[in-house]
Parts: C-alpha cells; sequence; structure tokens
C-alpha cells in the first residue's frame, strides 16, 4: 500500500523525550548464561517449541543490559540514513513493552523475508510462544540496535499516522452516490505521469480510458479523496440485487502526479490550522464554499486507481497489504522511506506528544510518497472511525533504532 499524509502542522516538533523504570537488579552473570543456554536451545531444535529460561526481573535502566558489548560495530551508511550503533541500554522503555503483539507483525513480514532476516525467521515463529523475558533475551543476542540519523547527524524527526478508512458505497451510480472509485486505466505505466487531477475529471479523452473501470461509487468526494489518501479502505457496498457486502480496495497504482496536501492549501487560503480531522473540518469548509469544491480537490493532482479484494475472516484483524507485500498489524506497522530503512526491518520507535507517548518494537512494512527522510515514519493506527481519529492526531517528534541481525 503506497498512500500519503495529511500533516496538519509544519511547525518543527519539540524534542522527543524519554522514560526509563527502575526495576529489581538481578544477576548479570544469571541473566547472560540463562539467554547463551536459551539460544544454544534454538540453534539445536529446529523443531521443537521454544525452549523456557527463569523469569528474571530486567536490570536497572541506564545500566548495561546482557547483550551490549563495550566493543560497538562502526556506523553504517543506509542509502539516506546514518546507523550509529548503540547498546540496548539507549532504547527507552525496552523492557516493559509488550512484545507479543509486534510479533505477530514480525510473522508477517517472514512470509516474505528479505535476505538480511530470512536466517532468522525460523527462530522468529518459535518464539511467537514464548515469553516476553525470552523475546527480549533473543533479540539482544541475535540484533545490534543502530540509532537512525540523518547524514547530517539529525536523529530527531517526524511521526505522523495513517488508518484504514470504512465508506458506504454502492455498486451502481445514482441515489446520491456519484463519486467513482476506478481500477487502472489501460497502459498506465509506472514512472511515467499520466493526466492530473483536474484532467481527469474535465478531459474527454481521459473519461474515455476510464470508462467501465468503476469500481464502485461513493456519496462524498471528501471521502473519496481520503480513500485516496490513506492508500486503501474498507467499503460497506450495496450490491444491485440489494444486498450488503464488505470488500477491500487496495492500492494498485498512480497517475504518477505530486502529492499536495489539502489542509495545508486550506491553510493558504486563511484557514488557519485544523482542530478537528481533517475530513470533517474540510467537509465544513465544503459545505461553506460549495463552488470551490473543483479548486480544492484539483489542488491535489495526485490520483489513486484501487483493486478489490475479497475479506476473509482472517483479513478482518489486519490491515491492507503494504509495499512489503504483508497484512499490516495495526499499532506495529509503519510506513517509511525504504531507503533509509529496509523494508522488513525491526524497529525500536520512541515518540511522545501530550496525547501520545510511544515506546514500542514496530516493523517497516509500508511507504508513502509524503514519508521522506531519515528519521521519518507513518504509523499504521488501525481500521475505522476511532483508528482515523487516532491517526488525525498524529504529528509529533520521533526517533528511531534499526534492530539489524549481528
Amino acid at each position: 500500500m503506497v498512500h500519503q499524509t495529511m500533516n496538519t502542522s509544519i511547525s518543527k516538533a519539540p524534542r522527543a523525550s524519554s522514560k526509563s523504570k527502575v526495576m529489581t537488579v538481578f544477576s548479570r552473570a544469571t541473566h547472560a548464561a540463562a539467554i547463551i543456554a536459551f539460544v544454544g536451545l534454538l540453534a539445536s531444535c529446529a523443531t521443537a517449541p521454544s525452549p523456557r529460561v527463569p523469569s528474571a526481573p530486567p536490570p536497572v535502566a541506564d545500566t548495561p543490559r546482557p547483550g551490549d558489548s563495550t566493543a560497538l560495530p562502526p556506523p553504517r551508511i543506509q542509502g539516506k540514513s546514518r546507523w550509529v550503533a548503540v547498546p540496548w541500554s539507549e532504547l527507552p522503555g525496552f523492557e516493559s513493552d509488550a512484545l507479543f503483539e509486534a510479533w505477530n507483525a514480525w510473522l508477517k513480514s517472514c512470509e516474505r523475508p528479505r535476505p538480511a532476516f530470512a536466517n532468522l525467521c525460523g527462530e522468529v515463529r518459535r518464539l511467537s510462544i514464548a515469553s516476553g523475558e525470552e523475546q527480549r533475551a533473543w533479540m539482544m543476542n541475535r540484533l545490534q540496535p543502530y540509532r537512525v540519523e540523518s547524514p547530517q547527524g539529525q536523529a530527531e524527526g517526524l511521526l505522523t499516522s495513517y488508518y484504514e478508512p470504512v465508506l458506504r458505497a454502492s455498486r451502481q451510480s445514482g441515489n446520491g452516490y456519484t463519486v467513482p472509485l476506478y481500477q487502472p486505466p489501460a497502459g498506465l505505466a509506472s514512472r511515467k505521469p499520466w493526466f492530473t487531477r483536474q484532467e481527469i475529471d474535465t478531459l474527454p479523452e481521459a473519461q474515455a480510458a476510464l470508462r467501465g473501470r468503476e469500481i464502485a461509487w461513493l456519496a462524498d468526494p471528501i471521502d473519496a479523496m481520503s480513500l485516496h489518501i490513506q492508500g486503501s479502505g474498507r467499503l460497506s457496498i450495496t450490491e444491485p440485487n440489494g444486498a450488503q457486502r464488505t470488500v477491500r480496495v487496495a492500492f494498485a497504482g498512480s497517475n504518477e502526479q505530486p502529492f499536495r496536501s489539502i489542509t495545508q492549501w486550506l491553510a493558504e487560503q486563511g484557514q488557519g490550522r485544523m482542530t478537528a480531522p481533517w475530513t470533517e473540518s474540510t467537509k465544513v469548509w465544503v459545505s461553506q464554499n460549495p463552488q470551490r469544491l473543483p479548486q480544492l480537490l484539483w489542488s491535489n493532482p495526485r490520483y489513486i486507481f484501487f483493486r478489490e479484494e475479497a475479506l476473509g475472516e482472517q483479513d478482518a484483524s489486519y490491515g491492507p497489504r503494504g509495499a512489503e507485500g504483508v497484512a499490516l498489524t495495526p499499532g506495529r506497522s509503519i510506513a517509511v522511506d525504504r531507503e533509509s530503512i529496509p523494508y522488513g526491518t525491526p524497529v525500536w520507535l520512541a515518540s511522545r506528544s501530550a496525547s501520545l507517548d510511544l515506546q514500542k518494537l514496530v516493523m517497516a512494512q509500508d511507504t508513502g510518497s509524503a514519508i521522506v527522510g531519515a528519521v521519518r515514519a507513518d504509523y499504521f493506527a488501525g481500521t475505522g472511525p476511532e483508528a482515523g481519529l487516532l491517526a488525525s492526531r498524529v504529528n509529533q517528534p520521533l526517533r528511531l533504532w534499526a534492530l539489524w541481525p549481528k
């Protein structure tokens, strides 16, 4: 899935802060021995269930953890970013995350593993039934954390969020359903610009190329724009026989035109910062300025084409497929600049605002045209209106650590 993000503020966010919790001290020697024994059992039991290690409280925060080393690897240049090796003690909240939630996302990445992680996927699968202490011990033994920075050494960036809308639709136009969602036109070529949004709405040759490619119709053009921005969504659709069912429409291509933020365009019209989710506030503006609706829509020349997918019971708890090719996990998948962080990389994310504090393991599984830069991520909030409300509020400082095989 390739999506865009509607930022409601372009001011620089304040520095993210981290938190630490004082834990009971456990003998480092005993803890290290448990880790070595546990990893040895993993290597010798290819098909056996994950072995258990004695439970133990994590060490005191801000002190070396088992797996930390005084001899850290040198920095790595990873495309647009610079990775700096750090001890595990730098990762805020590492002892308190519910890792089993992230393990579901990791298992998804193992359906299409990248070469760097393919050898670890057997162990990842066995660890899906392990305790959080076992999972943490394995990570510290097998992975090296790297702080992600810009080439200039900037370690702070921006976190935004996206979600999967659920919209009412009709298989036929009429009765208020007038806004089409299209499959890609014949001959659409990757990286080759096609007609702009305005041209698609006004030029006979563009309309002729899309005739017969309609998947469904929506009632509101702002809802359709939301779907174009998020890149996928679910439709509660009315079939010609009156039956109701839910399907997913997923990203299938674009017109390769640049993305422009509608909220930024509204701000340039003197509207100021939007306080409500952008779809709601934009609908209010349109109701007050109906004659300017085309101008608003055409301010974003980028246009998205979709493909319809059946939605099975197993799919219902996951999001659409991201750019990695695997289903997104709510709260545990992020979109990144793939020239900074490769798909399938486990990432430690730390981001704090007045309303949302995140310190957790996530997986780099998607991208977006607005997700550009070394320390930049879009957090997948999930499906439906509650996820949309959360996503609309996220625009805050960010730090990232890539967890790379040793």
